[in-house]
Protein backbone atom coordinates (compact mmCIF):
# COMPACT_ATOMS: atom_id res chain seq x y z
CA UNK A 1 0.00 0.00 0.00
CA UNK A 2 1.13 3.54 -0.77
CA UNK A 3 0.06 6.11 1.83
CA UNK A 4 -0.54 5.83 5.58
CA UNK A 5 -3.06 8.63 5.83
CA UNK A 6 -6.61 8.05 6.97
CA UNK A 7 -7.74 5.68 4.23
CA UNK A 8 -4.40 3.89 4.00
CA UNK A 9 -4.12 3.20 7.71
CA UNK A 10 -7.75 2.07 7.98
CA UNK A 11 -7.52 -0.22 4.96
CA UNK A 12 -4.25 -1.69 6.25
CA UNK A 13 -6.05 -2.52 9.50
CA UNK A 14 -9.03 -4.13 7.76
CA UNK A 15 -6.83 -6.23 5.48
CA UNK A 16 -4.39 -7.30 8.20
CA UNK A 17 -7.32 -8.35 10.37
CA UNK A 18 -8.48 -10.57 7.48
CA UNK A 19 -5.10 -12.28 7.27
CA UNK A 20 -3.44 -10.35 4.46
CA UNK A 21 0.26 -9.51 4.66
CA UNK A 22 0.26 -5.74 4.28
CA UNK A 23 3.15 -3.31 4.01
CA UNK A 24 2.50 0.42 3.89
CA UNK A 25 4.94 3.00 2.53
CA UNK A 26 4.43 6.60 3.63
CA UNK A 27 6.46 9.55 2.35
CA UNK A 28 6.03 11.57 5.57
CA UNK A 29 7.66 10.89 8.90
CA UNK A 30 5.88 9.04 11.67
CA UNK A 31 3.40 11.58 13.13
CA UNK A 32 3.76 9.97 16.54
CA UNK A 33 7.41 11.07 16.57
CA UNK A 34 7.45 14.22 14.46
CA UNK A 35 3.92 15.59 14.76
CA UNK A 36 1.27 15.54 12.09
CA UNK A 37 2.47 16.95 8.76
CA UNK A 38 -0.57 16.26 6.62
CA UNK A 39 -1.91 18.36 3.81
CA UNK A 40 -5.30 19.98 4.11
CA UNK A 41 -6.12 20.45 7.79
CA UNK A 42 -9.79 21.36 7.61
CA UNK A 43 -11.49 19.59 10.49
CA UNK A 44 -13.27 16.43 9.50
CA UNK A 45 -16.93 15.60 9.97
CA UNK A 46 -17.42 11.98 10.93
CA UNK A 47 -20.82 10.56 9.98
CA UNK A 48 -22.47 7.12 10.07
CA UNK A 49 -20.68 5.82 6.97
CA UNK A 50 -17.29 6.54 8.49
CA UNK A 51 -18.34 5.30 11.91
CA UNK A 52 -19.45 2.00 10.40
CA UNK A 53 -16.02 1.51 8.86
CA UNK A 54 -14.31 2.35 12.15
CA UNK A 55 -16.52 -0.21 13.91
CA UNK A 56 -15.42 -2.86 11.42
CA UNK A 57 -11.81 -2.09 12.35
CA UNK A 58 -12.54 -1.91 16.09
CA UNK A 59 -11.23 1.65 16.32
CA UNK A 60 -14.49 3.52 16.93
CA UNK A 61 -14.12 3.82 20.71
CA UNK A 62 -10.64 5.33 20.50
CA UNK A 63 -11.75 7.78 17.82
CA UNK A 64 -14.95 8.85 19.55
CA UNK A 65 -13.04 9.78 22.71
CA UNK A 66 -11.57 12.65 20.67
CA UNK A 67 -14.74 13.65 18.80
CA UNK A 68 -17.07 16.57 19.49
CA UNK A 69 -20.76 16.22 18.66
CA UNK A 70 -22.32 18.65 16.20
CA UNK A 71 -26.13 18.78 16.32
CA UNK A 72 -26.52 21.09 13.36
CA UNK A 73 -25.53 24.36 11.74
CA UNK A 74 -25.40 27.43 13.94
CA UNK A 75 -26.15 30.10 11.34
CA UNK A 76 -24.75 33.58 12.02
CA UNK A 77 -26.60 36.05 9.76
CA UNK A 78 -25.10 39.41 8.88
CA UNK A 79 -27.87 41.05 10.89
CA UNK A 80 -29.67 39.19 13.64
CA UNK A 81 -29.08 36.46 16.19
CA UNK A 82 -27.48 33.06 15.52
CA UNK A 83 -29.94 30.23 14.94
CA UNK A 84 -29.37 26.47 15.24
CA UNK A 85 -30.61 24.45 12.28
CA UNK A 86 -30.53 20.81 13.35
CA UNK A 87 -29.15 18.20 10.98
CA UNK A 88 -31.66 15.61 12.18
CA UNK A 89 -34.66 15.19 14.43
CA UNK A 90 -32.79 14.76 17.74
CA UNK A 91 -29.40 13.85 19.23
CA UNK A 92 -29.55 10.41 17.64
CA UNK A 93 -28.94 12.15 14.30
CA UNK A 94 -25.72 14.13 14.63
CA UNK A 95 -22.25 14.26 13.14
CA UNK A 96 -18.90 14.51 14.89
CA UNK A 97 -15.98 16.90 14.52
CA UNK A 98 -12.60 15.19 14.61
CA UNK A 99 -9.04 16.43 14.18
CA UNK A 100 -7.34 14.89 11.15
CA UNK A 101 -3.95 14.42 12.84
CA UNK A 102 -5.33 12.81 15.99
CA UNK A 103 -7.47 10.45 13.93
CA UNK A 104 -4.53 9.48 11.72
CA UNK A 105 -2.46 8.50 14.76
CA UNK A 106 -5.25 6.30 16.13
CA UNK A 107 -5.54 4.52 12.79
CA UNK A 108 -1.78 4.08 12.38
CA UNK A 109 -1.54 2.46 15.79
CA UNK A 110 -4.50 0.21 14.93
CA UNK A 111 -2.84 -0.89 11.68
CA UNK A 112 0.34 -1.85 13.47
CA UNK A 113 -1.59 -3.66 16.20
CA UNK A 114 -3.42 -5.66 13.52
CA UNK A 115 -0.11 -6.81 12.04
CA UNK A 116 0.50 -4.40 9.15
CA UNK A 117 4.06 -3.15 8.65
CA UNK A 118 4.40 0.61 8.18
CA UNK A 119 7.46 2.27 6.64
CA UNK A 120 7.72 6.04 7.14
CA UNK A 121 9.96 8.46 5.24
CA UNK A 122 9.60 6.23 2.17
CA UNK A 123 8.58 8.06 -0.98
CA UNK A 124 7.38 6.11 -4.01
CA UNK A 125 9.67 6.85 -6.94
CA UNK A 126 8.89 4.37 -9.69
CA UNK A 127 6.74 1.33 -10.45
CA UNK A 128 7.49 -1.40 -12.98
CA UNK A 129 4.09 -3.01 -13.45
CA UNK A 130 5.39 -5.69 -15.83
CA UNK A 131 7.99 -6.92 -13.33
CA UNK A 132 5.83 -6.21 -10.25
CA UNK A 133 8.50 -4.10 -8.59
CA UNK A 134 8.63 -0.58 -7.21
CA UNK A 135 11.28 1.76 -5.86
CA UNK A 136 11.02 3.84 -2.71
CA UNK A 137 13.46 6.48 -1.50
CA UNK A 138 13.90 8.30 1.76
CA UNK A 139 15.85 8.62 4.96
CA UNK A 140 19.09 8.42 3.02
CA UNK A 141 18.58 5.29 1.00
CA UNK A 142 16.83 3.73 -2.00
CA UNK A 143 15.14 0.35 -2.06
CA UNK A 144 13.53 -1.83 -4.74
CA UNK A 145 10.65 -4.03 -3.60
CA UNK A 146 8.37 -6.58 -5.21
CA UNK A 147 4.60 -6.67 -4.84
CA UNK A 148 1.61 -8.89 -5.46
CA UNK A 149 -0.71 -5.88 -5.84
CA UNK A 150 -0.47 -2.17 -5.09
CA UNK A 151 -3.14 -0.04 -3.46
CA UNK A 152 -2.87 3.72 -3.79
CA UNK A 153 -4.18 5.56 -0.75
CA UNK A 154 -1.81 8.47 -1.19
CA UNK A 155 -4.27 11.31 -1.58
CA UNK A 156 -5.33 13.73 -4.27
CA UNK A 157 -1.76 14.19 -5.50
CA UNK A 158 -1.25 10.42 -5.67
CA UNK A 159 2.18 9.35 -6.87
CA UNK A 160 0.89 5.87 -7.63
CA UNK A 161 -1.83 7.36 -9.82
CA UNK A 162 0.87 9.18 -11.74
CA UNK A 163 2.77 5.93 -12.23
CA UNK A 164 -0.39 4.14 -13.37
CA UNK A 165 -1.11 6.93 -15.85
CA UNK A 166 2.24 6.24 -17.55
CA UNK A 167 1.06 2.79 -18.63
CA UNK A 168 -2.72 3.26 -18.96
CA UNK A 169 -5.10 6.11 -19.77
CA UNK A 170 -7.01 6.72 -16.54
CA UNK A 171 -9.11 9.52 -18.04
CA UNK A 172 -8.03 11.93 -15.32
CA UNK A 173 -9.85 15.26 -15.01
CA UNK A 174 -9.29 17.90 -12.34
CA UNK A 175 -11.88 20.65 -11.99
CA UNK A 176 -10.50 23.44 -9.85
CA UNK A 177 -12.95 25.50 -7.82
CA UNK A 178 -12.40 29.22 -8.30
CA UNK A 179 -12.76 29.57 -4.52
CA UNK A 180 -10.02 28.82 -1.98
CA UNK A 181 -9.78 28.69 1.78
CA UNK A 182 -7.69 29.99 4.66
CA UNK A 183 -7.67 28.70 8.23
CA UNK A 184 -7.87 30.69 11.45
CA UNK A 185 -8.43 29.66 15.07
CA UNK A 186 -10.73 30.45 17.97
CA UNK A 187 -8.72 29.66 21.13
CA UNK A 188 -10.25 28.43 24.40
CA UNK A 189 -12.12 30.92 26.51
CA UNK A 190 -11.56 31.78 30.19
CA UNK A 191 -10.81 28.70 32.24
CA UNK A 192 -10.34 26.59 29.13
CA UNK A 193 -13.99 26.75 28.06
CA UNK A 194 -15.47 26.88 24.58
CA UNK A 195 -16.03 30.49 23.51
CA UNK A 196 -19.18 29.66 21.52
CA UNK A 197 -21.67 26.78 21.39
CA UNK A 198 -19.49 23.66 21.06
CA UNK A 199 -22.03 21.19 19.71
CA UNK A 200 -22.58 22.84 16.34
CA UNK A 201 -20.91 23.62 13.06
CA UNK A 202 -20.92 27.41 12.99
CA UNK A 203 -21.47 29.08 9.65
CA UNK A 204 -21.44 32.71 8.57
CA UNK A 205 -23.14 32.60 5.11
CA UNK A 206 -22.56 35.65 2.94
CA UNK A 207 -23.67 34.80 -0.58
CA UNK A 208 -20.61 33.90 -2.65
CA UNK A 209 -18.31 33.51 0.38
CA UNK A 210 -18.56 32.25 3.96
CA UNK A 211 -16.81 31.32 7.19
CA UNK A 212 -17.29 28.09 9.12
CA UNK A 213 -16.00 26.98 12.53
CA UNK A 214 -15.74 23.40 13.78
CA UNK A 215 -15.09 22.48 17.43
CA UNK A 216 -12.02 20.59 18.64
CA UNK A 217 -11.69 18.46 21.75
CA UNK A 218 -9.09 20.89 23.18
CA UNK A 219 -11.85 23.56 23.35
CA UNK A 220 -10.67 25.42 20.27
CA UNK A 221 -12.46 25.95 16.97
CA UNK A 222 -10.89 25.62 13.56
CA UNK A 223 -12.22 28.55 11.50
CA UNK A 224 -12.14 28.32 7.72
CA UNK A 225 -12.77 31.25 5.41
CA UNK A 226 -13.93 30.33 1.90
CA UNK A 227 -14.03 32.93 -0.86
CA UNK A 228 -12.90 33.47 -4.47
CA UNK A 229 -9.19 33.44 -5.24
CA UNK A 230 -9.51 36.58 -7.36
CA UNK A 231 -12.01 39.08 -8.65
CA UNK A 232 -14.20 41.72 -7.02
CA UNK A 233 -14.15 42.23 -3.28
CA UNK A 234 -14.14 40.12 -1.28
CA UNK A 235 -11.57 37.72 -2.65
CA UNK A 236 -8.15 36.61 -1.51
CA UNK A 237 -6.82 39.04 -4.11
CA UNK A 238 -8.60 41.99 -2.48
CA UNK A 239 -7.89 40.80 1.10
CA UNK A 240 -4.15 40.21 0.77
CA UNK A 241 -2.89 40.61 4.35
CA UNK A 242 -3.76 40.71 8.02
CA UNK A 243 -4.73 44.38 8.10
CA UNK A 244 -7.13 43.94 5.20
CA UNK A 245 -8.51 40.82 6.87
CA UNK A 246 -9.20 42.73 10.09
CA UNK A 247 -11.19 45.35 8.19
CA UNK A 248 -13.01 42.68 6.18
CA UNK A 249 -14.02 40.70 9.25
CA UNK A 250 -15.11 43.83 11.10
CA UNK A 251 -17.61 44.60 8.34
CA UNK A 252 -18.72 41.08 7.31
CA UNK A 253 -18.15 38.80 10.33
CA UNK A 254 -18.34 41.27 13.19
CA UNK A 255 -19.46 38.79 15.86
CA UNK A 256 -16.49 36.52 15.02
CA UNK A 257 -13.83 39.22 15.48
CA UNK A 258 -13.68 39.06 19.32
CA UNK A 259 -13.37 35.29 19.09
CA UNK A 260 -10.21 35.28 16.93
CA UNK A 261 -7.57 37.30 18.85
CA UNK A 262 -4.78 36.27 16.45
CA UNK A 263 -6.79 37.05 13.32
CA UNK A 264 -4.17 39.19 11.60
CA UNK A 265 -1.27 36.86 12.46
CA UNK A 266 -3.20 33.70 11.52
CA UNK A 267 -4.27 35.25 8.24
CA UNK A 268 -0.73 36.16 7.25
CA UNK A 269 0.84 32.93 8.48
CA UNK A 270 -1.57 30.40 6.96
CA UNK A 271 -1.55 29.83 3.20
CA UNK A 272 -4.54 29.98 0.88
CA UNK A 273 -5.59 26.44 0.05
CA UNK A 274 -7.04 25.27 -3.25
CA UNK A 275 -10.06 23.03 -3.80
CA UNK A 276 -10.78 20.67 -6.66
CA UNK A 277 -12.80 17.69 -7.83
CA UNK A 278 -10.82 14.78 -9.27
CA UNK A 279 -12.53 12.26 -11.53
CA UNK A 280 -11.11 9.23 -13.31
CA UNK A 281 -12.54 6.88 -15.91
CA UNK A 282 -10.76 3.97 -14.25
CA UNK A 283 -9.27 3.38 -10.82
CA UNK A 284 -7.25 0.24 -11.56
CA UNK A 285 -4.78 -1.52 -13.82
CA UNK A 286 -6.27 -5.03 -14.05
CA UNK A 287 -5.16 -6.89 -10.90
CA UNK A 288 -1.91 -5.06 -10.37
CA UNK A 289 -2.98 -1.73 -8.83
CA UNK A 290 -6.07 0.08 -7.59
CA UNK A 291 -6.78 3.52 -6.11
CA UNK A 292 -8.97 4.39 -3.12
CA UNK A 293 -10.16 7.56 -1.40
CA UNK A 294 -8.87 10.93 -2.57
CA UNK A 295 -6.38 9.24 -4.90
CA UNK A 296 -9.38 8.06 -6.94
CA UNK A 297 -12.03 10.72 -6.35
CA UNK A 298 -10.96 13.81 -4.41
CA UNK A 299 -13.84 16.19 -3.73
CA UNK A 300 -14.52 19.60 -2.24
CA UNK A 301 -15.18 19.44 1.52
CA UNK A 302 -18.61 21.05 1.69
CA UNK A 303 -20.67 17.97 2.50
CA UNK A 304 -18.18 16.67 5.03
CA UNK A 305 -18.14 13.32 3.22
CA UNK A 306 -14.65 13.00 1.74
CA UNK A 307 -13.34 10.93 4.63
CA UNK A 308 -16.60 9.03 5.06
CA UNK A 309 -16.60 8.12 1.38
CA UNK A 310 -12.96 7.01 1.57
CA UNK A 311 -13.71 4.85 4.60
CA UNK A 312 -16.59 3.24 2.69
CA UNK A 313 -14.07 2.50 -0.06
CA UNK A 314 -11.88 0.70 2.46
CA UNK A 315 -14.67 -1.57 3.65
CA UNK A 316 -15.81 -2.24 0.08
CA UNK A 317 -12.31 -3.14 -1.11
CA UNK A 318 -11.62 -5.35 1.90
CA UNK A 319 -14.93 -7.15 1.29
CA UNK A 320 -14.20 -7.52 -2.44
CA UNK A 321 -10.78 -9.02 -1.75
CA UNK A 322 -12.34 -11.46 0.69
CA UNK A 323 -15.05 -12.60 -1.73
CA UNK A 324 -12.98 -12.94 -4.94
CA UNK A 325 -10.11 -15.32 -5.63
CA UNK A 326 -8.15 -12.99 -7.92
CA UNK A 327 -7.00 -9.39 -7.52
CA UNK A 328 -8.36 -8.48 -10.94
CA UNK A 329 -11.88 -9.67 -10.10
CA UNK A 330 -11.80 -7.97 -6.70
CA UNK A 331 -10.55 -4.66 -8.07
CA UNK A 332 -13.10 -4.75 -10.88
CA UNK A 333 -15.99 -5.42 -8.49
CA UNK A 334 -14.79 -2.68 -6.14
CA UNK A 335 -14.55 -0.13 -8.96
CA UNK A 336 -17.98 -1.02 -10.33
CA UNK A 337 -19.58 -0.62 -6.91
CA UNK A 338 -17.86 2.55 -5.76
CA UNK A 339 -17.33 4.67 -8.89
CA UNK A 340 -21.00 5.77 -9.37
CA UNK A 341 -21.32 6.49 -5.66
CA UNK A 342 -18.17 8.59 -5.60
CA UNK A 343 -19.47 10.60 -8.56
CA UNK A 344 -22.75 11.17 -6.73
CA UNK A 345 -21.20 12.52 -3.54
CA UNK A 346 -18.78 14.70 -5.54
CA UNK A 347 -21.83 16.27 -7.20
CA UNK A 348 -23.63 16.71 -3.87
CA UNK A 349 -20.54 18.25 -2.25
CA UNK A 350 -20.45 21.01 -4.88
CA UNK A 351 -24.20 21.57 -4.48
CA UNK A 352 -23.82 21.86 -0.73
CA UNK A 353 -21.34 24.72 -1.06
CA UNK A 354 -24.00 26.80 -2.76
CA UNK A 355 -26.49 25.88 -0.04
CA UNK A 356 -24.13 26.68 2.85
CA UNK A 357 -22.86 30.02 1.60
CA UNK A 358 -26.07 31.32 0.02
CA UNK A 359 -29.27 29.58 1.13
CA UNK A 360 -29.21 28.55 4.79
CA UNK A 361 -30.48 31.93 6.00
CA UNK A 362 -33.10 32.36 3.23
CA UNK A 363 -36.78 32.22 4.14
CA UNK A 364 -37.63 29.78 1.32
CA UNK A 365 -34.89 27.40 2.44
CA UNK A 366 -36.10 27.42 6.03
CA UNK A 367 -39.68 26.84 4.89
CA UNK A 368 -38.68 23.88 2.73
CA UNK A 369 -36.52 22.45 5.52
CA UNK A 370 -39.47 22.63 7.95
CA UNK A 371 -41.70 20.91 5.38
CA UNK A 372 -39.03 18.28 4.77
CA UNK A 373 -39.09 17.28 8.44
CA UNK A 374 -42.89 17.18 8.49
CA UNK A 375 -42.98 14.96 5.42
CA UNK A 376 -40.46 12.68 7.09
CA UNK A 377 -42.95 12.22 9.94
CA UNK A 378 -45.92 11.76 7.57
CA UNK A 379 -44.08 9.32 5.26
CA UNK A 380 -41.28 7.93 7.48
CA UNK A 381 -39.93 5.25 5.12
CA UNK A 382 -40.70 7.01 1.89
CA UNK A 383 -39.66 10.65 2.33
CA UNK A 384 -36.23 10.70 3.98
CA UNK A 385 -34.46 14.10 4.12
CA UNK A 386 -31.41 14.50 1.93
CA UNK A 387 -29.05 15.10 4.85
CA UNK A 388 -30.35 12.03 6.69
CA UNK A 389 -29.73 9.78 3.67
CA UNK A 390 -26.18 11.07 3.27
CA UNK A 391 -25.06 11.40 6.88
CA UNK A 392 -27.17 9.12 9.06
CA UNK A 393 -27.66 6.16 6.73
CA UNK A 394 -25.45 3.97 4.54
CA UNK A 395 -27.62 3.72 1.45
CA UNK A 396 -25.55 4.21 -1.74
CA UNK A 397 -24.73 7.84 -2.46
CA UNK A 398 -26.17 7.41 -5.95
CA UNK A 399 -29.52 6.39 -4.49
CA UNK A 400 -29.44 9.35 -2.08
CA UNK A 401 -28.76 11.74 -4.97
CA UNK A 402 -31.56 10.34 -7.13
CA UNK A 403 -34.13 10.48 -4.34
CA UNK A 404 -32.95 13.92 -3.18
CA UNK A 405 -33.56 15.39 -6.62
CA UNK A 406 -37.09 13.97 -6.66
CA UNK A 407 -37.75 15.27 -3.15
CA UNK A 408 -36.44 18.73 -4.02
CA UNK A 409 -39.06 18.96 -6.74
CA UNK A 410 -41.79 17.94 -4.29
CA UNK A 411 -40.70 20.62 -1.80
CA UNK A 412 -40.48 23.32 -4.45
CA UNK A 413 -43.93 22.55 -5.85
CA UNK A 414 -45.47 22.42 -2.38
CA UNK A 415 -44.05 25.78 -1.25
CA UNK A 416 -44.38 27.75 -4.50
CA UNK A 417 -46.09 31.06 -3.79
CA UNK A 418 -46.63 30.49 -0.05
CA UNK A 419 -44.86 31.84 3.02
CA UNK A 420 -46.20 29.60 5.82
CA UNK A 421 -46.76 25.88 6.25
CA UNK A 422 -50.40 26.45 7.22
CA UNK A 423 -51.02 27.23 3.53
CA UNK A 424 -49.80 23.79 2.40
CA UNK A 425 -52.22 21.65 0.39
CA UNK A 426 -51.52 18.45 2.31
CA UNK A 427 -53.65 16.21 0.13
CA UNK A 428 -51.75 17.28 -2.96
CA UNK A 429 -48.35 16.99 -1.27
CA UNK A 430 -49.10 13.54 0.15
CA UNK A 431 -50.25 12.36 -3.26
CA UNK A 432 -47.09 13.78 -4.83
CA UNK A 433 -44.91 11.89 -2.34
CA UNK A 434 -46.73 8.58 -2.83
CA UNK A 435 -46.69 8.80 -6.61
CA UNK A 436 -42.99 9.68 -6.93
CA UNK A 437 -41.26 7.88 -4.04
CA UNK A 438 -41.34 4.20 -3.26
CA UNK A 439 -40.31 2.79 0.11
CA UNK A 440 -36.60 3.33 0.69
CA UNK A 441 -34.77 0.04 0.64
CA UNK A 442 -33.12 -0.66 3.97
CA UNK A 443 -35.80 1.06 6.08
CA UNK A 444 -38.51 -0.95 7.87
CA UNK A 445 -41.77 -1.24 5.94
Amino acid sequence: MIGAGLAGALLATLLAQRGWRVEVFERRGDPRLHGYAGGRSINLALAERGLHALRQAGTDDAVMRQAVMMRGRMVHPLDGQPELQRYGRDDSEVIWSINRGELNIVLIEAAEAAGATLHFDRRLEQVDFDRSTFVVKGDGHEEKRSFAALVGADGAGSTLRGQMAQVADLGERIDWLDHGYKELEIPPGPGGSFRIEPNALHIWPRGHYMCIALPNDERTFTVTLFMPHAGPHPSFETVPDGDAAADFFASDFADAVPLIPQLEADYERNPVGSLATLTLDRWRIDGRAVLVGDAAHAMVPFHGQGMNCAFEDCVALADALESHDAFEAAFSAFEAERMPNAAAIQHMALENYLEMRDRVDDADYRLQRALELMLQDRHPHRFVPHYAMVSFMRIPYAVALERSEIQRGILQRATAGIEHLDAIDWAAVDADVRSRLGLLEGTPA
